[in-house]
């Protein structure tokens, strides 16, 4: 039973500012490496970097030995980008996850493999704590009952199969995670509880929280 890993790295960075943030530095190291090394001590088999063509090179060598790493070119969309991953990762199940969340952990990463091989697709999700508000031309027109919401995170796995049949069935639309895929495929999807400190890093302020996350 094969259990592979996809990390999404196709973004431009354009809210981030004139460098890639997955380049960014922190605590000494690159930010797609503090992402790579928590799956590299994972029980995954292979790990796929779909990869923005402007950073290929660079990736190259921060991940120069690593046996178990593939570096491949990214689509336009992260759609297309975890589709060029699946296309290179025939398994039995796949992890999904965003490079730009470094503040990801082993036990996670595991927890997720054995839920999917249960449940055959799952998504990492942190219960919703703010309220939320439905607006419309500046004006609030409904607060949203908050305690069946959660907000979705990655990583989210799969059996391979349906995944891979979503991506096949939905190439070139515009979905904006694979699990919402899978639910359109009338696929039942299940949550793996996630951590707060799981954040995606998309501005610079970004950088200076998961400094102090990465720092523990």
């Amino acid at each position: 039973m094969t259990i592979n890993a996809i990390i999404t790295a196709g973004g431009t960075s354009s809210r981030f500012g004139n460098k890639n943030k997955l380049l960014e530095i922190i605590n000494g190291k690159e930010v797609i490496k503090h992402t790579v090394d928590v799956f590299e001590k994972s029980s995954v088999d292979k790990i796929i970097i779909c990869a923005n063509k402007s950073v290929i090179e660079d990736f190259k060598n921060i991940f120069r030995g690593y046996n178990r790493l593939e570096i491949i070119e990214g689509g336009e969309t992260r759609q297309q980008s975890v589709y060029n991953g699946l296309k290179h990762s025939i398994c039995d199940y796949v992890l999904i996850h965003d490079a730009a969340r470094p503040v990801i952990n082993v036990d996670l990463i595991e927890l997720c493999i054995s839920t999917v091989k249960d449940k055959n697709a799952i998504s990492v999700m942190t219960k919703t704590v703010d309220t939320i508000k439905e607006v419309v031309n500046d004006k609030i027109v409904r607060t949203i009952d908050r305690s069946k919401l959660y907000n979705t995170q990655t990583p989210q796995a799969f059996k391979y199969d349906i995944i891979m049949e979503a991506h096949q069935k939905f190439a070139g639309q515009s979905y904006t995670d694979d699990a919402g895929m899978v639910e359109a495929l009338g696929e039942d999807v299940y949550i793996v509880n996630g951590s707060y400190k799981n954040i995606k890093i998309t501005t610079q302020n970004d950088i200076d929280i998961a400094k102090v996350y990465l720092a523990d």
